[in-house]
């Protein structure tokens, strides 16, 4: 996809949102559009929340060691201010964004800008994950993906944690969490 001119000249915006569980291929979906927008020449702008520090504290890394320079952002706002000169916009673990995400990703589409925003749609329990539903609601574009259950082998959708540990935010990896369909899901829920 790319950015074309409307009638009026005025670029187009839109919004395209990568979502499904862990393990699922999000952030590799992510940096392989944004790879796609470089070499296409358009200037991209790529950002993550500070939190999420787990493999690289300026890089966004996938599970398969694919990787991209991004700005890690305290908060949702700072992406309008460090974003002006993008064409396209990349947002991953939107999840883990303020609520402001959402009004900051429509101001960036309706300015004329490609965003692309990857979380996952639902946490630890099974229940919609901060700013995802709302972004999910007001995407053009949506790519649901899906992992492998670990249990049956089965798509999964679901995000298994494997700790009982309260609390909707825990970062980990494959220590932590594992990848569940529906039935392998609630057997153990």
């Amino acid at each position: 996809m790319f950015i074309e001119p409307s009638r009026s000249g005025r670029k187009k915006g839109w919004i395209e949102v990568i979502c499904g569980c862990m393990f699922s291929g999000k952030t590799e979906e992510l940096i392989r559009r944004l790879k796609r927008v470089q070499i296409a020449g358009q200037q991209a702008e790529i950002f993550k929340p500070e939190m999420d520090t787990r493999f690289d504290p300026m890089e966004i890394v996938s599970h398969d060691a694919s990787r991209i320079r991004s700005t890690p952002v305290v908060s949702a706002g700072n992406i309008l201010l460090l974003a002006t000169d993008a064409d396209v916009i990349g947002i991953d673990e939107a999840q883990f964004f303020d609520a402001g995400i959402v009004e900051v990703v429509e101001d960036l589409a309706k300015s004329g800008k490609r965003v692309i925003v990857a979380g996952l749609d639902m946490d630890f329990a099974g229940n919609p994950f901060g700013p995802m539903p709302s972004l999910l609601a007001r995407a053009e574009y949506i790519t649901k993906l899906h992992a492998i259950c670990v249990k049956c082998g089965d798509n999964a959708n679901y995000s298994y944690r494997k700790p009982k540990i309260d609390g909707q935010v825990l970062l980990g990896e494959k220590d932590m969490y594992e990848p569940r369909c529906r039935n392998c899901f609630t057997k153990n829920s």
